[in-house]
């Protein structure tokens, strides 16, 4: 039986937690060998979010730091050892928690380290996402597929998945308070040599108020996409794909001395003989 974490980082979420938490699929995932813990990080929540969700069977844990980057890397740091896949998703019930097996296949089977979920490229219904919004993660999105050369769709997403080896060796890299985590995530994951991929996802209007700030956000965000375009990690290693989430690294990604990146095949540094010769498995 293999052992999936999911993270819900939450502040004042008592009108959607409840149903998130009921909603994950959990008979389904038990027939595929998948067990599930949810992990709850409330951030400061003014009103009864951390009961509620104690109430539906979550493990809830306190991050009192305000910020969502902050209770993200709590919500790394507090998963157990048991644990083989990591998922995360908003607590304000936007994501569909009964789509977790679209974003954990592609791990599970060894094809890649790391799932988004992406909006862009699936549904999002009617006003759950302002033009202003969607205008701006799609240039986002294109501009770090351009500039980072990683396959993703929707960089600012809030539904991720990862095998626990590529989470231990993002964590200690990881510094954003707030909202710009998901921008650091995915360009310190493309900086690491990460295998990253994108699935469509469903997307719907939230419960509850937004504390999102698009132009103070947003200009955040930007920030971290610059500063990341000259970030280097100390070793140029990257977490191998495997179906039990392996945690062996090996450097399968070089870097010039102009600080740019050169793409090699990332099958090439697998193992063949599990991984079945896959060498057209190139990322882009």
């Amino acid at each position: 039986m293999k052992h999936i974490t999911v993270i819900i980082p939450c502040y004042n979420e008592a009108e959607s937690i409840g149903a998130v938490i009921a909603a994950f699929p959990r008979e389904k995932l038990l027939r595929y060998g998948l067990e599930l813990e949810i992990l709850v990080v409330d951030n400061n929540s003014k009103d009864n979010t951390a009961t509620l969700a104690a109430a539906a069977g979550a493990r809830v844990i306190t991050e009192l730091r305000q910020g969502k980057g902050h209770a993200i890397r709590a919500g790394f740091d507090a998963i157990s050892s048991a644990t083989d896949y990591v998922v995360m998703l908003d607590g304000d019930d936007t994501y569909r928690p009964e789509e977790i097996m679209r974003l954990i296949e592609p791990i599970d089977s060894g094809f890649c380290n790391v799932v988004i979920g992406s909006r862009l490229a699936g549904h999002i219904s009617d006003g759950s996402m302002r033009p202003f919004n969607r205008l701006g993660n799609w240039m986002f999105s294109h501009l770090v597929r351009y500039a980072y050369q990683v396959n993703v769709t929707d960089v600012l997403t809030g539904y991720f998945a990862w095998s626990r080896a590529a989470v231990m060796q993002l964590r200690p890299h990881l510094e954003s308070e707030g909202f710009a985590i998901e921008m650091e995530m995915i360009t310190k994951m493309a900086r690491l040599g990460q295998a990253i991929y994108s699935v469509p996802i469903s997307y719907h209007s939230r419960l509850g108020e937004s504390s999102l700030s698009p132009i103070g956000d947003g200009s955040r965000i930007l920030a971290m996409y610059l500063s990341n375009l000259k970030w280097l990690p100390e070793t140029s290693t990257a977490v191998h794909a495997g179906a039990a989430g392996a945690t062996s690294v090996a450097g399968h990604q070089r870097w010039n001395r102009s600080g740019n990146r050169r793409a090699t095949n990332f099958y090439e540094s697998l193992d063949t003989r599990t991984h079945h010769s896959r060498k057209s498995g190139a990322r882009p």
